[in-house]
């Protein structure tokens, strides 16, 4: 099956159900399909061929959700791009795809063309606004449908995310459609979806975890998805409520803020079924507080854009282990490898690698990099952990994040779980600064609760009492917020970075 003929069959089986929740707007099956069929004739008559790459700088609204279907349709290759990215950023990735087109929303519609005469192979900027020399996406949108729609095949590229580039230049993740609907019906088994299912989605659309999780995976189950602009914390409870949604995506840092919000027993969320967490390791202490306060049941689970979206998540019938990423989807091995890519014991900390047909096919125009991430039938995903005794898996850290301080390996996330149980700790990141004597030293930079007091000496010594001597913070500095992705993941490269640039090294 291809992400089009799905929402082809879905609209034969339940056309007039509403499958997208926004804000007032309720747009029903037959409506998202057609919608998304007229988009891929408009994009025909501009000249989009199957295999063309087209660019999408367009928030979280249904605009994305024709967008991104259409192009599907027309047999063409979606490329999202991060809302929150500035012209130099666009530039390079509309240049790496080579995007000849490009649909955009109102408010980004001066900043790309301020850089259009940057992007020389980009002939089409096609807005929401009414400008002259752009193509009106309204007129895209009410196309005349024809059948001159081209076959796409499950092997077929679909789409291509950049990655957050958090060790350079981001790379684009090539994703075909078979890619989409194998990750896509496996964590529909793992997590039980049903047509009676209401996905609310606060991530943004550009990243695969929204994309997978909370558009295609009730759409696979004929459920239906609640779509907000943005995670808002004053919004987010009320939405839960209102809609009757019944389970929701977010990363670490979205629960450590709901556990920080007053008033949460005033709403209704007797319909929440379960909530999934993802794309950073969730400190335990959060997970626990998030449970207790909301009587909800957290899926913790694992996945990378590479690998499409999810590869691993905790039962929702069987053992659950806190703290750990649960245990692989079927079809989907996971491993621990050493630096010889040779299989480690139980409990010997390495390298997580994946096989599956949730697989990317490679980076877009980077043989060099597809090479070292795809090696030997395995993706190498530069995250650390082990495996138990049972065959959960737990993550330690990234491989590029290990601290090695005077020779010994110090993994950010074991600081960090102690660092996270202070009850003045909202948010923390533990990475390793330069040191003249001992290479990298521990530091800990923390944001406190709102009625949080804590200081360096009592962080340290709270570390002290819990850590081995040579695994606690030297330093530790508070501060009022954490560089995030536009995911919410914070971004330590970032934080030494800014630390650096204030104090000079």
């Amino acid at each position: 099956m291809t992400v089009p003929q799905l929402l082809e069959e879905r609209t034969e089986e339940y056309a007039d159900k509403t499958f997208l929740f926004f804000k007032d707007e309720e747009v029903t099956y037959r409506q998202l399909n057609g919608g998304a069929k007229a988009v891929a004739c408009g994009l025909a008559r501009v000249g989009v061929e199957k295999g063309d790459n087209v660019c999408l700088l367009i928030p979280n609204r249904p605009e994305f959700m024709y967008s991104f279907f259409g192009v599907m349709k027309a047999g063409a290759v979606a490329v999202p791009i991060n809302t929150l990215f500035k012209g130099q950023e666009i530039t390079y990735i509309v240049n790496n795809c080579e995007a000849e087109v490009i649909i955009v929303t109102d408010e980004y519609l001066d900043l790309l063309l301020s850089i259009k005469p940057d992007c020389p192979r980009l002939k089409h900027v096609i807005s929401t606004a009414d400008r002259e020399g752009v193509f009106p996406f309204e007129e895209l949108l009410n196309t005349t449908i024809h059948g001159g729609i081209p076959e796409v095949t499950e092997e077929d590229d679909a789409s291509i995310i950049y990655t957050s580039g958090t060790t350079g230049r981001p790379k684009g993740v090539i994703l075909t459609h078979h890619n989409y609907m194998e990750d896509t019906r496996l964590m529909n088994v793992a997590v039980e979806m049903t047509s009676e299912d209401r996905f609310l989605c606060i991530l943004p659309l550009f990243h695969v975890n929204a994309q997978v999780v909370t558009t295609l995976g009730p759409m696979y189950a004929g459920g239906s998805m609640v779509l907000m602009e943005r995670f808002s914390p004053k919004e987010f409870l009320p939405a839960l409520e209102r809609y009757g949604a019944t389970a929701f995506s977010g990363v670490p840092t979205v629960y450590a803020i709901l556990n920080n919000q007053p008033d949460a027993e005033q709403y209704d969320l007797s319909k929440l079924r379960f909530c999934v967490c993802g794309a950073a390791p969730m400190p335990v202490e959060v997970f626990n507080e998030f449970e207790k306060k909301y009587n909800a049941f957290i899926l913790e689970g694992y996945g990378l854009s590479e690998a499409t979206c999810a590869s691993s998540v905790n039962p929702l019938a069987g053992k659950r282990k806190i703290g750990s990423i649960g245990v692989p989807y079927e079809e989907q091995p996971m491993k621990i490898f050493d630096d010889n890519d040779t299989e480690v014991p139980v409990g010997t900390v390495g390298e997580i690698v994946i096989q599956g047909p949730n697989v990317m096919r490679g980076y877009y125009n980077n043989p060099e990099a597809t090479a070292e991430t795809l090696k030997n039938g395995w993706l190498h995903t530069g995250d650390l952990g082990y495996i138990d005794e049972d065959g959960y898996f737990f993550i330690v850290g990234r491989k590029k994040e290990m601290i090695i301080r005077g020779g010994e390996n110090i993994y950010p996330k074991e600081v960090e779980e102690v660092v996270y149980r202070h009850p003045a700790v909202l948010e923390a990141a533990i990475v390793g600064l330069p040191d003249e004597v001992w290479g990298e030293e521990v530091a800990a930079f923390v944001v406190l609760r709102d009625d949080g007091s804590l200081d360096e000496e009592k962080l340290i010594d709270y570390c002290k009492e819990r850590l081995a001597d040579y695994k606690c913070p030297r330093k530790a500095f508070f501060v009022t917020d954490l560089p995030k992705t536009a995911t919410g993941k914070i971004q330590k490269r970032k934080v030494v970075e800014r630390f650096v640039e204030e104090h000079g090294g």
